[in-house]
């Protein structure tokens, strides 16, 4: 099943993103910095997301960890 028509697999999807995202942006910034508009500025804005909400992000990551593991 795709993960498109699984919400809770969207979610993870997302979430994930958003977090690698982070994680590029902090080990190589230029590699995003570069692609702010367009179709791979969606990943840009992913990390910028993941940086200014990251207590957040980090929150939500635990929640989908325990529903996964858990439900």
């Amino acid at each position: 099943m795709s993960a498109l028509f699984n919400f809770q697999s969207l979610l993870t999807v997302i979430l994930l993103s958003i977090c690698t995202c982070s994680f590029i942006r902090a080990m190589m910034p230029t590699l995003l910095d570069r692609r702010k508009t367009g179709l791979l500025g969606i990943f840009w804005k992913a990390a910028r997301i993941g940086e200014r909400l990251s207590p957040w992000v980090s929150a939500c990551c635990l929640i989908m960890a325990f529903t996964i593991l858990f439900w």
